[in-house]
């Protein structure tokens, strides 16, 4: 090979070779427990040299594995939520909890300050938003909006499923005896009202008044007959179950059933009780279930950004 190097060629290796001479890596010694044991820095002592210089963006092109866990793993049930946590947490792991409405979510922060007041990166997260399902989104998007009978009918028959039945204790805080002290809708009565209505569609209202129970009655007539028409009872209250959160356990809201007559026709609409505060009682029972079975202390409130 040497054959092949010309004169120059071999003088300017000599030259390369010389230059280098002195260029030392130096070893810092500290005791600062934050950083790195050993802290590397060059040392090039020539006239026209760089003096120090900081070997770690060198050293970071031959990385085989990154130096630590960076970033926010987003899940979408609480179970995956729960074994994503239990797979990489440590003794010094925490779980944040937002529980109000709008954006209820769950945060783990894998890698968070221990408690001896080290403190840590907490850049490894894990996160899980409860993502709402399109059934609870229906009712609350529709929640004290005005719908015509004809609307309201073909809303009760399509949310049908989500209806249910009070429980005792549910009738006694909100029926009769209760804070609304008015009779609470089964769901056949619910159904019976819908399609009431949509017999008596295009009919007048001969009469609407509010009965001692608490329910309406409404009288419905053909313009046409000079007749007594078709009555029927409108329930006060009723109660909605179902899921708020996908993969998540029911929720059970009281609803109060409205109408307003307004020149021979009625406009009916519905309003959920507290419903944002049925919702964030879900959350804070579902993190109950994230600090039993992950065993991390749990907070309500955001970490650090």
């Amino acid at each position: 090979m040497s054959e092949n190097l010309n004169g120059a060629a071999i003088e300017q290796i000599a030259t390369l070779a010389k230059s280098a001479v002195g260029f030392q890596v130096v070893k810092v010694d500290h005791d600062d427990n934050t950083l790195a044991p050993t802290v590397l820095l060059g040392f090039d002592p020539r006239g026209d040299g760089n003096g120090l210089v900081d070997l770690r963006p060198m050293l970071e092109r031959w990385r085989v594995a990154p130096e630590r866990c960076i970033g926010t793993a987003t899940v979408t049930t609480l179970q995956s939520f729960i074994d994503l946590v239990n797979r990489h947490k440590s003794e010094d792991s925490v779980v944040f909890a937002k529980t109000a409405w709008p954006g209820p979510a769950l945060t783990a922060v894998i890698d968070y300050h221990g408690l001896d007041h080290v403190p840590a990166f907490a850049k490894h997260r894990v996160q899980y938003a409860f993502p709402i399902t399109d059934e609870f989104k229906a009712w609350a998007d529709q929640d004290g909006k005005p719908m015509s009978q004809t609307e309201f009918a073909a809303f009760i028959e399509e949310h049908a499923p989500e209806l249910a039945s009070p429980m005792p204790e549910e009738v006694s805080e909100f029926g009769e005896g209760g804070l609304f002290k008015t009779a609470i809708a089964t769901p056949a009565k619910l159904i019976e009202l819908s399609r009431g209505l949509e017999i008596n569609v295009g009919a007048k209202v001969k009469n609407a008044q509010t009965l001692q129970s608490g329910e309406g009655e409404i009288i419905f007539v053909e313009e046409h007959l000079n007749a007594k028409g078709e009555k029927l009872t409108v329930p006060g209250l009723f109660m909605v179950a179902l899921p708020a959160f996908v993969d998540g356990g029911p929720v059970r809201i009281p609803a109060r059933l409205r109408y307003r007559v307004r020149e021979g026709s009625v406009v009916w609409f519905y309003q959920l009780f507290r419903w944002k505060q049925y919702l964030r009682d879900r959350v804070v029972a579902d993190l109950e279930i994230v600090q039993a079975e992950t065993v991390l202390p749990v907070y309500e409130g955001t970490p650090e950004s």
